[in-house]
């Protein structure tokens, strides 16, 4: 028997293939050439595997040997042959495939995953996959405008053919856009030099057909004064899609003003000191609501609330006093119901400011719940970018989305792209969270539809609210500025609400605290026993009790 577990592995083709991987490495030793094309993250990939895996047509190397997917082998190779006619003169489409030769050691350069095909073998399939791309991606240069005269739409038919209906369409361009799809867009534009003799033809016949594949594939619609990205800049479709969508501006690493808000909040977290006490933030708050009543006994009570026996009350030492056994009781719960919350902090007190997001801080109230506390939605034209929130209008703009039976094969590849080859904030998947943590049910979506910010082209509305809250995978949890900027306004606008405030301090330390309800009853009966001996004494029909605190 033989001592080699591995009997099926052609030794001498693995040496073969190592010899031909380090010359590859020291032919472009001398140029940068980065990784575009990734495989899908498993804990991607395990919350909705078809939306990465390819249904129709395998595109590069990492589907193409999947038996399920030959039968568009006869249209990729008609699509071959319809572009050897339409090369120039006497020139074959071997010919194309040895200009694409010369690039072979840059095309598996591209590719994260090893690619144990030979040199051939890859040239030949990057020419079919191009000449099937380009056939198929006319068909939004022709909606441009711009499409060749020598290509007619009978040259087209085949795939029109296939395509005819409306599922097999989008079967298709779902394909198109997932991740372990693609092939470098450099391919495509050599193949068009050869087809056109210019490369500034080849380039803007690409540009008109990327730019209507953008316009009929992205959910996002693009705004007049959008950049237009160069063809040179995109590594594939998808980088494409996601350049477009994702603004490549350089965030900023910190928000202005996080540290004075840090020890703003921190000084308040001292027992009853500061500026103010929490008991004067009290009366303040008990005055502004009694200022807008003008009944005799509310008088009453404002006269004793500004009397000078209240106002001694005030001067005591409650930091002292609220180390008692009662009053340390009170304490946390009246902070707490002034303060509004504050940035927390860890064991050992220091700031959450310049670390990593939690799980917690991704939170954001609902679309039905921040509707009823005044926040206006309004629909922003653009990319995520355009997201923002006006804390003193109570405006939240967000970007319009379209959702259809691509959206979330779309949404889901782009969060899988950014997560493999972004090195800085997952901006995009941020976006994703956020409209995930606003949306909870089909009632937010109807909000969101009925002020112009979703057009929803899917069954339902709970179809849409489903299909968000499906997208709550992510890699790793980084801080965006610009959204997480937005989630804190937003956070810090519902949780000033009183009624918000109130509702969380009667959950907390009202109905889930014995303690407290006992205190509380103890007080209550105290002041009972006090207003009975009161007018045991004096007679409370006929005495003038403002009088005595004037």
């Amino acid at each position: 028997m033989s001592s080699n577990p591995n009997q099926h592995i052609d030794e001498r083709q693995w040496i073969i293939n190592i010899r031909r991987t380090l010359e590859e490495e020291l032919e472009l030793s001398d140029i940068e050439i980065p990784v575009c094309i990734f495989s899908v993250p498993k804990p991607l990939r395990s919350s909705d595997p078809d939306s990465y895996t390819p249904q129709e047509v395998a595109i590069g190397p990492y589907h193409y040997w999947r038996p399920e997917l030959y039968e568009m082998e006869r249209y990729k190779l008609a699509a071959a042959k319809r572009t050897q006619r339409n090369l120039h003169g006497d020139i074959k489409f071997q010919y194309v495939v040895e200009q694409l030769s010369e690039l072979e050691p840059t095309i598996r350069a591209c590719y994260h995953k090893f690619l144990d095909v030979s040199s051939e073998t890859l040239t030949w399939m990057m020419a079919i996959d191009a000449s099937f791309l380009l056939e198929f991606l006319q068909i939004y240069a022709i909606k441009e405008g711009k499409a060749s005269r020598r290509v007619s739409s009978r040259s087209m038919l085949h795939i029109l053919d296939y395509a005819g209906s409306k599922a097999a369409h989008n079967a298709i361009l779902r394909d198109m856009v997932m991740l372990e799809n693609q092939i470098p867009l450099f391919a495509l534009r050599k193949m068009l030099e050869v087809q056109y003799s210019s490369s500034e033809s080849a380039d803007e016949m690409l540009e008109a057909m990327l730019i209507g594949f953008y316009e009929e594939l992205s959910p996002f619609k693009m705004m007049q004064d959008t950049p237009k990205i160069r063809v040179s800049e995109s590594a594939h479709l998808l980088d494409y899609l996601y350049d477009t969508i994702v603004p490549k501006v350089q965030l900023q690493s910190q928000l202005t003003g996080s540290t004075d808000q840090d020890n703003g909040g921190a000084a308040q977290k001292d027992g009853f000191s500061g500026d103010s006490t929490f008991l004067k933030k009290l009366m303040n708050e008990i005055w502004k609501l009694l200022s807008k009543l003008n009944k005799r006994p509310i008088r009453l009570i404002q006269k004793i609330l500004l009397s000078k026996p209240m106002k001694l009350i005030l001067k005591l030492p409650w930091k002292l006093l609220s180390k008692l056994p009662g009053l340390s009781i009170l304490a946390q719960p009246l902070q707490v119901l002034m303060s509004g919350g504050g940035e927390e902090k860890d064991p050992d007190g220091e700031s959450d400011s310049n670390k990593p997001p939690l799980v917690e801080e991704i939170t954001i109230p609902s679309v039905t719940e921040l509707l009823k506390s005044q926040v206006r939605f309004v629909a922003a034209k653009g990319n995520i970018s355009t997201i923002s929130f006006d804390s003193k209008k109570a405006i939240f703009r967000l970007p319009i989305i379209s959702l259809d039976v691509n959206t979330e094969v779309i949404l889901r590849n782009l969060v899988a792209y950014e997560a493999s080859n972004a090195s800085g904030p997952l901006a995009f998947s941020r976006y994703t969270e956020l409209m995930n943590g606003i949306i909870d049910s089909e009632e937010d979506v109807k909000i969101l539809r009925e002020r112009g910010i979703i057009f929803n082209r899917l069954k339902s509305d709970a179809e849409v609210a489903n299909m968000w809250n499906g997208m709550n995978k992510s890699i790793r949890l980084t801080k965006v500025p610009q959204i997480d900027k937005v989630i804190e306004d937003v956070n810090k606008y519902y949780n000033s609400r009183w009624k918000v405030k109130l509702g969380k301090y009667m959950r907390l330390y009202v109905f889930g605290s014995w303690q407290f309800l006992t205190l509380l009853a103890t007080i209550l009966l105290l002041l009972l026993v006090m207003l009975q001996a009161f007018c045991s004494v004096y007679n409370c029909r006929k005495f003038n009790l403002a009088s005595t605190f004037e």
